[in-house]
């Protein structure tokens, strides 16, 4: 892989720079970036704002990690090129137009991965395995939260100005905090139906929800009794956290995503134990999503988060988003979404 491109040079964007210049030392970067300029970001080889020159250049690859409304442009147009695709979570900010873009990525025959990154945390996919080896039997419960602090996000810049907090750059939490809904159907199966409430009770001066919260039913068949998930998701959380917690009929288990630790409560002994811990850098589930990314490239498989992955998300937002419209109306899956 000799040619990557960059789309975009915000926290992420940097982020990506940085670990595909660690990947791959001899590859040429080019960085792609809305304004104009000459200044090439450091541990790049190129900067460009035209069209033009990426054409000129002609990625293998490249990482989409500019603002969500934006991603299916120039996504569209890479494909078409031949270009395998990493595109940030999510993989837009609608679900219009996905399905076509689907369309347009197997047709060029091309790898399309959408950057649900937290599959890639050992200790996820530990807590996952430990559910489906039955080590708290059957899940009857499940308590999902993820919050923090919008103005703790990114110290010493003006959260107002972020992509969380702007409708226009795809902000709220539903969408900037969509990880939640990856791997809760990740491990639980399809969605069925939900309800939820979304809207703001903070001061944060956002144009965006502050705050969602949902009941969901999972499950593989919908004919048998659903998985039902409570999931929290906030801005204004001073403690940050990101938990999920399955009631089982044997017993409970805890994942925490800051620590890398599952906590396991066993009725026969009557507490908690830590049973995984396996504590991550910030950049650990980035560099594995990014290797796997490259071994899909070379051997053609699918990735473990495709882009029907990336729409099957944007389909739990749409139905948010109408469930909230409708006063917290349980909405039902639907087809089109291949739900």
């Amino acid at each position: 892989m000799k040619r990557i491109l960059i789309v975009g040079h915000g926290s992420v964007g940097k982020r990506h720079v940085r670990i595909v210049r660690e990947s791959l030392p001899d590859a040429t970067i080019m960085v792609f970036r809305h304004e104009r300029t000459t200044d090439i970001p450091e541990m790049a080889n190129l900067v460009t704002s035209s069209m033009d020159d990426v054409r000129s250049f002609a990625p293998q690859a490249a990482i989409v990690a500019n603002p969500a409304p934006f991603h299916l442009g120039i996504a569209n147009a890479l494909a078409e090129m031949g270009c395998h695709l990493l595109i940030e979570k999510p993989i837009a900010d609608k679900s219009d137009d996905v399905a076509d873009f689907l369309d347009t990525v197997r047709a060029a025959g091309v790898i399309g991965q959408v950057g649900y990154n937290l599959r890639y945390l050992p200790s996820l996919s530990r807590f996952r395995d430990l559910i489906n080896e039955g080590l708290v039997g059957k899940p009857l419960s499940v308590r999902c939260e993820i919050g923090q602090y919008l103005p703790d996000w990114r110290p010493n810049t003006d959260y107002r100005a972020g992509v969380s907090a702007r409708g226009d750059l795809g902000g709220g939490v539903l969408l900037e905090l969509s990880h939640e809904f990856d791997y809760l159907r990740w491990i639980f199966g399809e969605m069925h139906w939900l309800n939820a409430w979304v809207g703001n009770v903070s001061d944060l001066d956002v144009d965006v929800e502050d705050v969602a919260y949902l009941n969901i039913g999972f499950g593989s068949n919908p004919s048998e009794k659903p998985v039902v998930v409570n999931l929290n998701m906030d801005f204004v959380r001073r403690d940050p956290a990101r938990l999920c917690t399955v009631i089982g009929e044997l017993g409970t288990l805890r994942w925490n995503g800051l620590t890398g630790c599952v906590d396991h409560f066993d009725p026969g002994r009557s507490n908690w134990e830590q049973i995984v811990s396996i504590p991550h850098d910030r950049d650990d589930s980035y560099k594995a999503q990014w290797d796997h990314f490259l071994s899909c490239v070379e051997s053609g498989a699918q990735p473990l988060v495709d882009g029907d992955a990336g729409l099957r998300v944007l389909a739990m937002v749409d139905m948010a988003r109408r469930s909230a419209e409708l006063n917290g109306a349980r909405v039902f899956a639907d087809k089109k979404y291949g739900l």
